[in-house]
């Protein structure tokens, strides 16, 4: 096993800046677990929502709304929980590790029980395990940044995760499309979750908790430590907000993508539409994400980079609800990724600096990143009357642009951050 120069302790600042090889492989390690959400939620959830619609009850929109939904509620609860959990594991492999291999073998499992889901009820089922176990890695996965990177270096290893979590998204995306069918998507998908962490776990040794170092367990303040007071840390709280709100607003563009290309574009090919559109958007993505960390690194400054991010998306997503044409579509995913790569490495680096104490930087991480689960809850429950009553699609977008541009504003109110 490769080992990089540690920290003096498990919970010291971090000084020492990481080499290339481990942020590779930690970004692989991300990668791999954006392919287990997103082969499921761009293509194939919403093609096992239109094969079993028929007979339900249900539409296919409605249907798909609460099969992510109720995934996304779980979501919630499992990022923090596993990212406490970790932050008090003493193992020998470190606080990490356990859980990141445990997360991403549990995740792959879990993608080929939903790939066997014959109805409705077995399709919440799979993807509920999904949530619960990918969670857990990813909670961990999260955690190992400020265990292990200096300050003025988060913003390029954010951007590294971004481009790794928006190539998870696009290879998650394509497997789900390539592999000849909802099952074999989900193995492929599954597959590659496994694999991906291998590199990380296997090469790179992580930080251990001395058991002294531990806090003495009791239910009550496992459970209160959960709260973390806006009125004590308004930063973070501000900071949580930002973060929610940018990501409804990608949540509800995301969503119904699949039928707004059939439905509302009449696309002769609405899967590879959908995977094109995400190939546009992850290039953009690319060429910017890594650029905006390191450049925010190099100004020591986060909230300029966040803002105009924000703005720039907010401008894609409303062009969406304006020029509803195919052409009009590629436009906006170009212009969205740009935004959201900047969006998506400097924002990592800012929640970072926001962080309240070393002991809990998982589980305060992972209360972050309710701000990226709970709008795969809140989405749905917003999205499906806007399209079904309120407006449809326009309307849709147009909202999504709104509150994302409320966002980019409120970021201003962190104070402790430049």
């Amino acid at each position: 096993m490769t080992t990089t120069r540690p920290a003096p302790g498990a919970l010291a600042e971090p000084v020492d800046r990481m080499g290339r090889g481990w942020t590779a492989a930690l970004a692989l390690a991300n990668g791999a677990i954006w392919v287990g959400w997103y082969g499921p939620l761009q293509i194939l959830l919403a093609s096992q929502a239109e094969d079993f619609a028929p007979g339900s009850g249900m539409s296919k929109e409605t249907m798909l709304a609460w099969v992510t939904g109720v995934g996304a509620v779980v979501s919630l609860a499992a990022n923090p929980l596993f990212g406490a959990l970790s932050d008090r594991t003493t193992s020998r492999h470190g606080r990490r590790t356990p859980w990141i291999v445990a997360g991403a073998a549990g995740g792959a499992l879990s993608l080929l029980l939903l790939g066997a889901a014959d109805g409705v009820w077995w399709m919440v089922l799979g993807w509920c395990l999904v949530q619960l176990t990918l969670n857990a890695a990813f909670a961990a996965v999260t955690a190992a940044v400020p265990d292990r990177v200096p300050r003025l270096q988060r913003g390029s290893v954010g951007g590294w995760l971004g481009a790794a979590q928006i190539l998870g998204v696009v290879g998650g995306t394509a497997l789900a499309t390539v592999a000849g069918g909802v099952g074999a998507g989900y193995v492929a998908c599954a597959v590659f979750t496994a694999l991906g962490v291998l590199p990380y776990v296997g090469r790179y040794e992580d930080l251990r908790l001395a058991p002294q170092d531990r806090p003495a367990w009791s239910w009550r303040g496992f459970l209160s430590g959960f709260w973390l007071s806006p009125r004590r840390y308004p930063d973070l709280g501000w900071a949580w907000l930002t973060r929610f709100l940018m990501n409804l607003s990608n949540a509800l563009v995301l969503l119904y993508l699949l039928y707004y290309l059939r439905d509302r574009l009449h696309h002769a090919d609405p899967d590879e539409g959908v995977l094109i559109l995400t190939a546009v958007n992850g290039v953009t993505l690319l060429a910017t994400v890594v650029v905006g960390g390191v450049w925010s690194d190099r100004l020591g400054r986060r909230k300029p980079f966040v803002i105009w991010s924000g703005v720039l998306m907010a401008v894609a997503t409303a062009g969406l609800a304006v020029w509803q044409t195919w052409p009009g579509a590629i436009v906006a995913a170009a212009v969205l990724g740009v935004g959201f790569g900047v969006f998506t490495s400097v924002d990592f680096a800012l929640m970072t600096d926001v962080l309240p104490k070393a002991l809990d930087r998982g589980k305060d991480l992972g209360i972050i990143n309710v701000a990226n689960a709970l709008p795969q809850a809140a989405a749905p429950a917003l999205a499906a009357p806007i399209v079904t009553y309120l407006g449809g699609y326009r309307v849709l977008y147009l909202v999504a642009a709104v509150i994302g541009l409320a966002g980019a504003v409120l970021v201003r109110r962190i104070r402790g951050v430049d």
